[in-house]
Formats: C-alpha cells, structure tokens, sequence
C-alpha cells in the first residue's frame, strides 16, 4: 500500500459554514438529512465530505460531539448498495457504549432506503444471536474489535463485499490495548477498500496505524476550540492529599446536576466514590472491573439523571456522550492538553454551559502551563477557601432509575412503559424521564417524588397485558 500522507489539515473556524445539499448526495438521503433538520454542516463535517465521498482515504482529527458521526454514516451509506445481502462496511469503535450510539445515528440515516440491516457486534453480549442475525445477513456490521475477530476466527463474519473501513475513535482503541486485533481484523479486510480514520487525538500510534492501513490517506485536523463563554474554566490550587475532599466543596458550591469527575487511575476512582458516598453525595464509577451489566446500568443512570456525579478515567469514559452535563471536575490534571481540551469538552454542548473545574498541586502547574499555551488563553485561579455553600440540603440527583424485568424480547418498548406511567397510573410525562429498553431489562427514570409508589403501581398493575416484577437501581 502507497502509504504517502497528504495534509489538508485547518481550524475549524476556517471552515466556511456549508449546506448538506451542495454535496454530490442522493435525492432520497438528503430529503433524510432535510427530515432530521440537518441542514449546515459543522465543521468536521464540512472538512471532511468533500473528500470521502470522492473516495479518498482519510484520517481525520475531531472530539466526540463534533458531528463525525454522520461525517462517516453519510459516505459508507453512499457507497452501499441495499440490494446487495452481505457486509459492506464496517465501523470498529473503542467500547460497546460508542458502539450503541454509532449505530442509533446510522439507522436514523439509513431511513432513506428500505431495508438497510446495521448489527452491533460487542462484547458483554451472548454470541449466539450475533451469529443468527449474521447469518440472515447485514449490510454494516458496527463492533469493538474483539468481538469482531471472534466472529472472524469462527467464520459467522465473512468480509469479501467490504467496501468501507471506519475507525472510530481510534486513539482510544489504541489506548485500550487492541493494535493487534485490530490488526488481525484489518488482514481480512479487501485490499480494495475505502479507509477513514476519526480520533479526538493524534498520537503517534495513529500515524503507525495510517502508514500500514490506509492509502494516499488525505488528513483533516480541526482545532478542538470551545466557545468562548460557554464553558467557563475555573483552576484550584491544593495540597495534594486534600485532593479527594476538596471535590466534594466543589459539588457543595456549584450544585451542578450532573457532574463528569475525571481521574488518572482507577484507584483513584476507588478512592474518590468512596469519599463522595461518605459525604452524602449519589456518586457512581465507571472502571473495567465492572461486568457488562454493571457497566451498562450505571451509564443508563448517569445518562437518565439518577445519578449526580460519575467518576472515570478517560479510558472507561470513552465514547459516552451525556446530553445536559452541567460540569467536569479534573480531579487531576491530566499530561496531555488535548486530552483536557476532550474531556472540558463534554460540557457546555448545544445551547447549554458548563464549568470546567480543576484541582491542580504545585507539581501539576506545569501542565496547566501547557494546556493554557495550547488553549491560547489565561488560567482563571480561584481559591478553594472562598468556596461557601448556602444550600445544605444533600445533592441529590432528580429522578430514580426503575428497573422492570422484561425488555426487547419480551417485545417491550418505551410506548409500553410511558403508557403504563401516564395512563393507567396517571403520573405526568413531565415526571416520566429517559426510558432505555434492552434485551432482558427496561430502565425508566422517574421523578424521585414518585420513585417509591411509582416502583409499587407498575409492580401491582401491567405493562403490555403483563405483569411485571420492578426494582428500584
């Protein structure tokens, strides 16, 4: 493979603002697009699309939130044909979380067309019905590669009609450790393929992993840049064995709802859910001792605003996507400057703000030092001691999570549960919150007023003609 690299990296902010329908897409897909309300691109988007859909390889430097999503979706459905029963793209991605997501949004693209079958292939689930759904064909397969080599090495996975290779993510897999099953999944891949490469980082592994995977790749690499305002970033000097309490005075003071709290290690994930758990405040933690089930139950609270503060290193929270996360706290700084510009990213989205909360000992300073630099910007100090709460009340997260036993294949879906909530009971849907259905298990939040009686009415009443058993998480 011709491995020659040619840049066309820039700012995102010299990207000119451009409209989906100048772009050489179907009828069909942008009356899709035109349906969704995407209308302008962002700027990955707008960087990225010219290249790929004329059948480019590309590596492509953007964070998650970015809109890469589609940035991918829209070339690997273009180059699909939905008459043609087998595998012609597939999108490797770090974790099942990420996985989930990438799916969700290529299924809301491929509304265009009839029929267009997308499976996920992770770890964490049974292999068995993996195998049965491969067997009655699909045409996109998104996966970690793990699960993918698995199915590679039992021949339920068959490669040959590929035509688009997605990378999603990849300095994460890098991270994680799966340079050689990604390695192995790639060899059996055609050689005669496209090849687009999106990370939030650009390591060096990335460059390695280009030089062998892709060819004549062009690179896009936008300026992770925030707006101005709208995360606003606050610095707190402290004594490093105060580090865990003084995350707790920050919780106590700014109240936020929702709260990413970023540590080095997992140890320290340990440490600091316990000393959050101690002061009263509803913490959980996200770290790879924790089953798949655990894994996925405490990403469903977080998400449904049951729990106020997750814990995580960047590896565990890799790939997750909260919409309304009031704040990040670094419990430490981290090395790298793009790594914080990622992780203050996942505030502040959309129309809301956020804070952006770091503690920092004298050893740290000169890594503010360098994201400061990168940032082009002033650390804004404050000190940890004018910190005062007037509200005392615990910090408590809105809603509860309600476990009901029975999901997708007790053929359950969200209508069923809201029904149930909103009708028979009489709750308002503005005390019903997020409701997630998998395949054994329907999560829905509900206000914590009602979490109690609410737990007790489902239980004693039924959902789709059932009755079921509920727990409260």
């Amino acid at each position: 493979m011709n491995n020659t690299l040619q840049t066309t990296s820039s700012p995102a902010e010299n990207i000119v603002e451009r409209l989906f329908n100048e772009l050489p897409l179907s009828p069909d897909l942008l009356a899709i697009l035109q349906q969704l309300e995407y209308r302008t691109m962002t700027p990955i988007q707008a960087a990225s699309l010219p290249i790929t859909l004329a059948g480019h390889d590309l590596i492509a430097q953007a964070k998650t939130g970015s809109g890469k999503t589609a940035a991918f979706a829209l070339t690997l459905l273009t180059n699909l044909n939905p008459r043609r029963f087998a595998v012609q793209a597939m999108v490797l991605c770090p974790t099942r979380e990420l996985a989930d997501q990438v799916t969700q949004e290529l299924r809301r693209l491929a509304r265009f067309a009839d029929n267009i079958k997308i499976l996920t292939l992770c770890g964490g689930s049974t292999m068995r019905p993996q195998v049965s759904s491969l067997t009655h064909g699909a045409h996109i397969v998104v996966g970690t590669p793990g699960r993918i080599m698995d199915h590679l090495q039992r021949s339920s996975l068959n490669l040959e009609a590929l035509n688009t290779l997605v990378f999603d993510e990849a300095d994460r897999m890098l991270d994680m450790g799966f340079y050689d099953d990604i390695a192995f999944v790639v060899k059996r891949c055609p050689s005669k393929r496209q090849t687009l490469l999106f990370s939030a980082t650009y390591p060096n592994g990335i460059a390695g992993l280009a030089r062998q995977f892709l060819r004549n790749p062009q690179e896009v690499k936008l300026l992770a840049q925030h707006e101005e305002n709208k995360i606003r970033q606050r610095f707190y000097e402290i004594d490093h064995d105060t580090r865990l309490q003084a995350v707790g005075q920050l919780l106590k003071h700014y109240r936020p709802i929702s709260t990413l709290a970023f540590c080095n290690t997992k140890q320290q994930c340990r440490d600091l859910l316990e000393v959050l758990q101690a002061q009263g405040i509803n913490a959980l933690t996200l770290n790879g001792d924790l089953e798949q089930r655990e894994r996925d139950q405490v990403l469903i609270q977080f998400a449904n605003r049951s729990c106020s503060v997750l814990v995580a290193t960047d590896v565990a929270a890799r790939g997750l996507d909260i919409t309304q996360l009031e704040a990040v706290i670094n419990v430490d700084v981290t090395p790298d400057p793009e790594i914080y510009i990622h992780r203050i990213g996942r505030t502040g989205r959309a129309d809301d703000n956020g804070w952006a909360l770091s503690l920092c000992s004298l050893s740290e300073m000169p890594r503010v030092v360098a994201i400061t630099s990168i940032m082009d910007s002033e650390p804004e100090w404050h000190d940890l001691a004018t910190l005062q709460s007037d509200d005392n009340t615990p910090l408590a997260p809105p809603m509860v999570t309600l476990q009901i036993l029975g999901g997708r294949k007790e053929k359950i879906r969200p209508g069923d549960v809201l029904g149930a909530l909103t009708g028979e009971i009489g709750y308002t849907r503005e005390q019903v919150g997020k409701i997630t259905v998998t395949d054994q298990s329907t999560y829905v939040a509900v206000a914590r007023s009602i979490a109690r009686e609410a737990a007790r009415r489902l239980s004693a009443g039924k959902v789709k003609g059932k009755t079921v058993k509920v727990r409260t998480l």
